[in-house]
């Protein structure tokens, strides 16, 4: 069976890019305009969501909790505008598998849909899953850790900074190291692999 993609974003214009997109990617897709729409499609859905996260009705954030409390493991991805990095932190905490910035490069939504349809097939057992990110943590020395659990509570680096009394800079240069040792290839990898080992 072909993994579909369920597109859920009240823009229409961005749900009709998306639709070719995904159709020249060969990807099977559906589109829904709002997340009460994907709802009521949902005994038949399979594959991957992506969704916006700020929607009129139920937001994308809720969508989530609404899936996570019917017991479906789909795999998601959110789609975030530039002020929405705290949302995205919460939908994270909530189970998200990746999400992206607007405006996103294609590429990197294709390899997002990719990875997230790959993780969720292959997705190891919860203890399993926590002992490997703990493992990926093991060598970031106090300092490291501080400013990840800053990240995960979805603070900038300017607030990372102030709290721990050093340079927005030094902030950077230790965001930098955190992705380097723990071999996340981005904010949402680091934030999964954080969040599994129960930061």
């Amino acid at each position: 069976m072909t993994d579909r993609i369920h597109v859920i974003d009240d823009d229409a214009g961005l749900r009709e890019a998306l639709a070719f997109l995904l159709d020249v990617n060969g990807f099977d897709a559906a589109f829904y305009a709002s997340a009460t729409d994907f709802l009521e499609a949902l005994p038949v859905a399979d594959g991957c969501v992506l969704t916006d996260i700020r929607m009129p009705g139920l937001t994308g954030l809720d969508l989530i909790r609404e899936l996570r409390s019917r017991g479906e493991t789909l795999p998601v991805i959110v789609m975030t505008g530039h002020g929405d990095v705290a949302l995205a932190v919460e939908a994270m905490k909530a189970g998200v598998i990746d999400f992206l910035e607007k405006p996103f490069d294609d590429g990197h939504l294709i390899g997002a849909i990719r990875q997230a349809l790959s993780v969720h097939r292959a997705r190891p057992a919860p203890e399993a899953a926590r002992l490997e990110a703990q493992a990926r943590l093991s060598d970031l020395s106090p300092r490291e850790r501080d400013v990840l659990e800053g990240v995960v509570e979805g603070r900038l680096n300017k607030q990372i900074a102030f709290d721990l009394a050093i340079s927005p800079r030094t902030v950077e240069i230790y965001r930098a190291n955190l992705m380097t040792k723990t071999g996340a290839r981005n904010m949402a990898e680091l934030m999964r692999i954080a969040l599994a080992a129960g930061l």
